[in-house]
């Protein structure tokens, strides 16, 4: 037999089958099912330790490229080499593990923020308890302003609205009640009787009995979902794989070649050749490259943090760069997230609600707060999002809200409800009479209304003035604004019946307030710089077309009357995936979509080899943040799931944060991109260097030289080109696209000439000191030349260095000493490389020579050229660009 599903029985069934009772269970009972379930709360991530953190940094390929590469150096000897990739190797590595920690540290932060109290019967005593003690069994007290803190069935209900966005993606609250529900498979959304964890209280009060906690509830269950999906690999990581493989068969290509020319020659032992082969291959590899990339990306999130975005994911920083979609909730993203009063429609005439200030006496002022159920706390307003509105822009305009509410006690009431969508209280005046304030939807309101204030006068309702008052609320409903209509009756007695028909009949129009969740004041530019850099923002939300249109349109997403960029979830429904990837491009808002379509507007995208952003702060967001390309979940009203799920969090829900995240991920690309062109440049140098110095017999640089070069001239510069400031014109560019790579926008070029370049001088400078030697005796003319090329091959990179602030842009124009950073890692950088040649004893560990100024001179000398040339170049391919 199939079992009922608990909606569907009568609450003396489940107290019975949850062994409780409306009293609560007893303390004792509580603890014995706390310790024999676990607690109430969702299961955790799986964390790794410290040690855990840094193995797994050691999984990436140009690492253990590094690795082969120093286990090959210490087996031949080269201890020292050996020993100075390995440190390299290991910074990198703690790198990685600071980043991930700081991230996870944010994280939990913003989970001590959400975890809620509950109020709870047990033993027929209301008591606090931290959500997550509540047990199967507790009768649970909720009321206007509470977190739903387990699954519930509930049992007596006062006007009860929830808002139940976290599971449903419905932003407007949902009426509850108790009793009984017939229908079979009812979605969540329907199940009227049940309040489910996670969920907010927004009106009303209740009282329910936990049937479900933790991983049991249905925030549980989707969670459960989700945990083994799988992590999506982001095109930072691709490429920097790509690469690690192309340089491993670029190395064992090359190292074999001059390996198999030196033993066809004859002119080397066996052993000298292998290390001949080691020295390219150190020379071919990057080694600071990982530590740049991780360098780079930390101070990135670092930044990023500052502006309330916190990275859970390393590369993730770049990925932003490349994000064609952003793919946006309205409300609270976009959004303010709470209602404002923005137009007033009084005396049959409609003005802004900020150019009005309210008499003591002025009866829609009053019913505006009498028919009214939001309390005042210490902490703010709670209640109803459009009830607190009220309240809100009456204190902002220094109304006397708390004298009204101390003068006019409610002393009896009819609940609003959705079948007549109105509510009554009524309260005592001076002279032994009493108001009655009503408030509700305008239309229904208008049925029992027989008068209108206008002008400080009661006059009769008109069938004009009628016919106004319906076309100002359609007026204010087509600008997406929810209207209230408030009338007033002012009695002798308080009716014996509590009816809608004794009380709610001729009523005078008191007036109408429409009422709006505004844009947040900077998302309009935000939307603006969106655009301007080629992103395409999208909205995306549960509300009406009209309304979702309106703000969408007050924001830039869409041109005013282009409705045939919105779509609603029921026409998404209509098409198939096929269809609907073809026609993606022409819809830029979704209304009235539940999360779910959120995975077919990210993978309709994808589709099209777009870079997709999305944003998602309900359960039902996390498979859409998993699939995006960048999930971005929010700090503020984001549910755990959610959080867990993305690559990014906004500590302030706010939309511009995410352009200022993509802003920063352009940069770090750009800034990565510089460093790979300035070492690959440099390295190519080197190893086109030793190649034809082995060709040509030369005497060739050492294994030490080279690493020396790469960890010092290289790595330092390299570093502080990952924390140049951005390029002025970053944000006009249109994004580069998913099959872009390090090597696009002509740094492939620019690699391949500039290393040619590198070598050929250093070629020059050797053959220069060779055939026009400053000492007689060959064996100090070799120790001379080498000494020079060595030199030059350092300094080279040095200046090389300016060269590469921008791919394409003169020195001139990015700012030659912006950067600080740089300017001291050029310094220390020759310093140290000085040193081996100036130092007495430091030169014999290096094998180099002395030099006199005249060697000195041709070694600046012909370094400098370097910039010459390249400015010379860069010239002529921004001509032909334009």
């Amino acid at each position: 037999m199939a079992k009922v599903p608990i909606y569907q029985q009568p609450v003396s069934t489940i107290y019975q089958s949850l062994q409780t009772d409306a009293q609560g269970l007893s303390a004792t009972t509580a603890q014995e099912r706390l310790a024999q379930n676990g607690k109430n709360a969702l299961n955790q991530q799986k964390t790794t330790s410290l040690l855990q953190k840094f193995i797994a940094q050691f999984k990436d390929f140009m690492i253990i490229v590094l690795l082969v590469a120093a286990l090959i150096a210490g087996l031949t000897g080269e201890v020292v080499d050996a020993v100075i990739i390995l440190i390299v190797v290991v910074l990198n590595a703690i790198f990685g593990v600071f980043q991930e920690a700081k991230a996870e540290e944010a994280i939990n932060a913003l989970k001590e923020m959400s975890a809620p109290n509950a109020t709870v019967r047990r033993g027929n005593v209301v008591t606090t308890v931290k959500s997550d003690e509540l047990v199967v069994g507790d009768i649970v007290l909720l009321e206007a302003g509470d977190i739903i803190p387990a699954d519930l069935r509930l049992v007596e209900v006062g006007s009860l609205k929830v808002e139940e966005s976290a599971l449903t993606g419905e932003s407007v609250p949902v009426e509850k009640r108790d009793g009984v529900l017939t229908g079979d498979d009812l979605p969540i959304g329907d199940r009227a009787n049940m309040a489910f964890m996670n969920s907010n209280v927004t009106y009303g009060r209740a009282t329910g009995v936990v049937i479900a906690t933790g991983m049991q509830t249905e925030v549980g269950r989707i969670a459960g979902m989700i945990e083994a999906a799988d992590e999506t690999t982001t095109p930072l990581q691709a490429n920097l794989t790509q690469l690690g493989k192309s340089l491993t068969i670029l190395i064992l290509v090359i190292a074999a070649i001059v390996f198999a020319m030196g033993m066809w020659r004859q002119a080397e032992t066996l052993i000298d050749m292998l290390l001949t082969a080691i020295s390219l291959a150190v020379a071919a590899i990057p080694e600071g490259l990982p530590a740049i990339v991780t360098i780079t990306l930390a101070l990135g999130t670092q930044r990023m943090a500052k502006r309330h975005a916190i990275v859970r994911k390393l590369p993730a920083v770049e990925t932003l760069g490349s994000t064609d979609i952003i793919a946006s909730d309205k409300t609270g993203t976009l959004t303010q997230n709470k209602m404002t009063v923005e137009k007033v429609y009084q005396d049959l005439k409609l003005v802004d609600a900020h150019s009005l200030d309210f008499e003591r006496d002025n009866l829609l002022a009053q019913t505006m707060i009498l028919s009214n159920d939001t309390k005042i706390t210490a902490e703010g307003l709670a209640g109803d999002p459009t009830e607190t509105a009220l309240v809100q822009y009456q204190m902002d305009r220094n109304y006397p809200v708390d004298q009204v509410l101390t003068d006019r006690p409610r002393v009896a009431e009819i609940p609003f409800d959705s079948e007549r969508k109105l509510m009554s209280t009524i309260h005592p005046l001076a002279d032994n009479q009493f108001l009655i304030a009503v408030k509700g939807a305008p239309d229904e309101l208008l049925k029992r209304i027989t008068q209108v204030a206008k002008n400080g006068q009661v006059t009769t309702l008109t069938a004009a003035d009628r016919e106004t008052i319906l076309t100002t609320n359609h007026e204010m409903a087509t600008q997406a604004l929810r209207v209230l209509a408030f009338a007033y009756r002012i009695v002798d007695a308080i009716p014996n019946e509590m009816t809608s028909a004794n009380v709610e009949n001729n009523l005078v129009f008191a007036g109408m307030v429409g009422m709006i969740d505004p844009e947040r004041p900077e998302v309009e530019q935000a939307v603006a710089d969106a655009k301007s850099a080629g992103i395409r923002p999208l909205m995306i939300t549960g509300d009406h077309r009209d309304t979702a249109a309106a703000i969408a349109t007050r924001l830039g997403i869409i041109e005013e009357g282009e409705t045939a960029a919105v779509i609603t979830g029921a026409e998404l429904d209509e098409m198939d995936d096929a269809t609907f990837a073809k026609k993606v491009k022409d819809y830029a808002v979704y209304a009235r979509v539940a999360p779910e379509h959120k995975v077919r507007i990210v993978n309709a995208w994808q589709k099209h080899g777009k870079v997709v952003a999305m944003t998602g702060d309900g359960v039902n967001d996390a498979p859409a943040l998993k699939a995006a390309d960048i999930g971005i979940g929010m700090g503020i009203t984001g549910t755990e799931v959610s959080k867990g799920a993305s690559d990014m969090v906004l500590a302030d829900d706010n939309f511009s944060t995410i352009v200022v995240a993509v802003e920063e991920g352009r940069k770090v690309f750009a800034n990565i991109q510089k460093a790979i062109q300035y070492l690959l440049s440099a390295n190519l140098g080197e190893v086109l260097t030793l190649f034809m110095m082995t060709m040509l017999g030369w005497q060739i640089l050492a294994p030490v030289h080279i690493l020396w070069i790469n960890l010092v001239t290289d790595t330092l510069p390299a570093i502080a080109l990952g924390v140049e400031p951005m390029e002025r014109n970053i944000m006009k560019q249109p994004p580069r696209g998913r099959k872009s790579n390090f090597f696009s926008g002509g740094v492939l070029g620019g690699i391949l000439y500039q290393g040619l370049l590198e070598g050929a001088i250093t070629l020059f400078v050797y053959w220069m000191a060779i055939t026009y030697p400053v000492h007689a005796a060959a064996n100090l003319a070799h120790a001379d030349a080498l000494t020079m090329a060595f030199a030059t091959l350092g300094l080279i990179q040095l200046f090389h260095a300016f060269n590469s602030k921008s791919i394409h842009g003169s020195i001139f124009t990015v700012g030659l000493f912006r950067n600080k950073f740089f300017n001291w890692a050029i310094v220390i950088a020759f310093a140290l490389l000085a040193m081996t040649i100036l130092i007495p004893g430091l030169n014999g560990m290096f094998h180099v020579a002395h030099l006199d100024l005249f060697q000195w001179a041709i070694v600046l000398g012909a370094s400098f050229m370097m910039i010459v040339i390249v400015e010379i170049v860069k010239f002529f391919q921004r001509r032909v660009v334009k």
